[in-house]
């Protein structure tokens, strides 16, 4: 049911008006649908994960875990949809939580393009925190890269999937970001782009102390053939959607038709 869910409301966002016609889908409707949050929550990190900082030098993933929970963020610096908006508006929710990156939790972003330098890390820090305004709170911020085995590791843990269009030079990804308690254990999803300060409060709050919530439900705002001036997504990727929202309803129907006969004593 949850597939069901996520297409129809990819479906329901690029059908409100017309689409940019440029943008193409180089994904069939399954993989496109199948580009949601696998979410585990209880999952331990990979915390010996070799990654790279802004400064270039190596780190492992479990540097940045020391007593405080964790916002981890997978993205691309280079991404002209919605990462930016994940990242941003991420930013300017935490600006208004009474917590402090650095001293309460800490963010961590890494990046899922194996192209990508610390040069563009420092850069993509620097563009954040000016978001995130609030003094001395710089240490809370790492922006981080990898090969695309170790990145991999990562993501795969997280339940993140994600796949590269070479010919549109974009990677296709859902919208969201996870809260790790200290010991890197995955606590909480947040997903889409619209967070609201108190939910992140009470998901730090909660993963500080090592809670464990349940998935959340999943709604797929892809990051991919969708044009943030218009707020739309691409007409190819749209009918792909529709396509995996009609096998879908088939899918469904057949589920009930199956709940409806009467069972053998």
């Amino acid at each position: 049911m949850s597939r069901a869910v996520m297409a129809f409301a990819l479906l329901a966002l690029s059908a409100l008006s017309p689409t940019p016609a440029g943008a193409q889908a180089a994904f069939s409707a399954q993989q496109l649908a199948d580009l949601s949050f696998r979410q585990h929550p209880g999952a331990k990190l990979p915390l010996d994960a070799a990654l790279v900082d802004e400064e270039g030098r190596p780190v492992r993933l479990g540097d940045f875990f020391s007593g405080k929970p964790v916002i981890v963020v997978l993205d691309y610096l280079h991404c002209k949809t919605l990462c930016g908006f994940v990242l941003g508006n991420l930013a300017q929710a935490l600006a208004h939580v009474p917590l402090d990156a650095g001293k309460d939790f800490d963010v961590v972003a890494v990046s899922i393009d194996p192209r990508e330098t610390p040069q563009n890390a420092r850069a993509a820090r620097a563009q954040y925190l000016a978001r995130y305004d609030r003094a001395g709170t710089g240490g809370g911020w790492h922006f981080l890269a990898g090969t695309a085995d170790e990145v991999r590791r990562v993501a795969d843990t997280v339940g993140f999937p994600y796949r590269y269009d070479k010919e549109a030079d974009q990677f296709a990804h859902p919208a969201g970001f996870a809260i790790v308690a200290p010991d890197g254990t995955i606590a909480r999803y947040i997903l889409g782009v619209d967070y609201v300060p108190l939910d992140l409060r009470l998901a730090l709050t909660e993963a500080g102390r090592g809670t464990i919530s349940s998935p959340v439900t999943d709604l797929l705002l892809l990051c991919y053939c969708y044009d943030p001036q218009t707020g739309r997504y691409g007409a190819a990727i749209g009918n792909a959607m529709r396509a995996a929202g009609g096998l879908t309803v088939l899918g469904i129907a057949a589920m009930i038709v199956r709940l409806s006969r009467p069972r053998r004593v």
